[in-house]
């Protein structure tokens, strides 16, 4: 039997004014896992804002990026629909996203988001 690995990358991706930011957790920008197995993707933000809403993304090879998710945090909640094999937790200071049991169709580059609402 062929045991088959899959590749997962984070970007920083940068939003809101020049105090805001987010980006991968350091390490967690190039992730390799076999089939089926569980992988945490982490990026950590900086805000003085309470009104904040984090975004993931997937980007296929010559594709746009594509919406997955989005969840509030500190003041903010949401029940935004998770696609099947996800999940998303955040934090204070930072957001996962986890796939459940990966497949290669999975292998992607995956982007954090960080949108600073009006106090």
């Amino acid at each position: 039997m062929e045991e088959r690995h899959m590749l997962l990358m984070i970007l920083l991706t940068v939003s809101g004014g020049f105090a805001d930011k987010i980006g991968p957790r350091e390490g967690d920008t190039n992730i390799i896992r076999e089939e089926r197995e569980s992988v945490t993707l982490s990026c950590t933000f900086e805000t003085n804002s309470n009104n904040i809403w984090l975004y993931w993304y997937r980007q296929y090879p010559n594709r746009e990026p594509e919406y997955l998710l989005y969840k509030g945090a500190r003041l903010q909640s949401s029940d935004e629909d998770i696609p099947d094999g996800f999940q998303s937790t955040t934090s204070q200071s930072s957001t996962e996203l986890i796939i459940n049991s990966v497949t290669l169709s999975d292998s992607a580059l995956y982007y954090c988001a960080l949108r600073v609402g009006a106090q």
